[in-house]
């Protein structure tokens, strides 16, 4: 099934765990059908045994079934670390949402979503998560962990960011930044949401997400935007009032009159954007809301298995 008809079938549910592995389950079945088959194998809970391994784990119940033997895999056997983190000031929540739209159709609510599929991914996968969220102060930390209270503290605090919308928030990605980088002292994959919209210093902010590469961090940037209106500025030509929902500043204008100049703007920062990260060997991978999160999924699998 594809992803698209399983965010249909569940978007009348409202609890974010269960919807995250709605999510992923889908993904899993797709993926015998596709050039991940192979990944599948990472989704049980066992591993195979290794000549010299000890013995004490095997599942015999298992190797009568299969007539191989496989080793029971434990929570503190952590393949990979991974640090996500959460762009939460006002711009994120955006666009605001009618009463007939699901939560991921703004932009915090799809990166809290993709959040949440993939520390289900994580967990499945015995990998341990941790989180940042920060808008114009670093609002929350927790470090890499795999227990099951630690996945139940970060997806209250997910939903809490659903709960809680900002006002007039600005951003300092390029503070907060450089304050997570200095906290990661172990080799992670760091898995950042945000939508970029960082006033002043475009170098200051491509120096911070440059200092998250450090100790070989795997660094993954999913710039997270709404496609119709904040790339394609697809607005009819009545006269609007544009208010800046980090400062609060108002701007009246017909749409048209400044479509061609937003838009070739828009664009030239969105390469600018894409060319820094090839530069500096960081994935970036542009998503708008709505979408399907198979993207999300797919990349992580992929840098993952980079990794090493």
């Amino acid at each position: 099934m594809k992803i698209e008809s399983q965010i249909e079938k569940i978007s009348s549910f409202q609890h974010l765990e269960l919807l995250a592995n709605q999510v992923v389950e889908g993904f899993i079945s797709g993926m015998h059908k596709s050039p991940f088959h192979g990944f599948s194998a990472e989704f049980a809970e066992h591993k195979v045994y290794n000549v010299g391994e000890s013995t004490k784990h095997i599942d015999w119940k298992l190797f009568a079934k299969t007539d191989r033997l496989y080793t029971k895999k434990y929570e503190e056997e952590t393949n990979l670390r991974c640090h996500l983190i959460v762009d939460n000031s006002s711009s994120m929540h955006y666009p605001k949402l009618k009463d007939n739209q699901a939560f991921y159709e703004s932009k915090i609510g799809f990166a809290v979503l993709a959040s949440a599929v993939l520390m289900n991914l994580l967990k499945k996968q015995r990998d341990a998560v941790g989180i940042s969220v920060y808008s114009d102060n670093y609002e929350y930390y927790a470090p890499e962990k795999g227990s099951e209270r630690h996945h139940r503290m970060v997806l209250n605090k997910l939903e809490q960011l659903l709960e809680n919308p900002k006002q007039s928030k600005n951003t300092d990605t390029v503070t907060f930044l450089h304050q997570i980088a200095e906290k990661m002292h172990r080799r992670s994959m760091i898995v950042i949401f945000t939508d970029m919209f960082q006033p002043g210093n475009e170098e200051a902010l491509f120096s911070a997400l440059q200092h998250l590469k450090h100790d070989k961090h795997k660094v993954v940037l999913f710039h997270v935007i709404d496609n119709k209106t904040e790339l394609n500025f697809d607005f009819d030509n009545a006269p609007r009032k544009f208010i800046d929902l980090e400062t609060g500043d108002e701007v009246n204008i017909f749409a048209d009159n400044v479509k061609e100049l937003y838009e070739k703007q828009a664009d030239a920062y969105f390469r600018r954007l894409a060319l820094t990260c090839a530069q500096n060997k960081i994935k970036y991978v542009p998503v708008s809301v709505g979408e399907s999160f198979e993207k999300i999924l797919t990349t992580y699998l992929v840098e993952k298995q980079s990794f090493g």
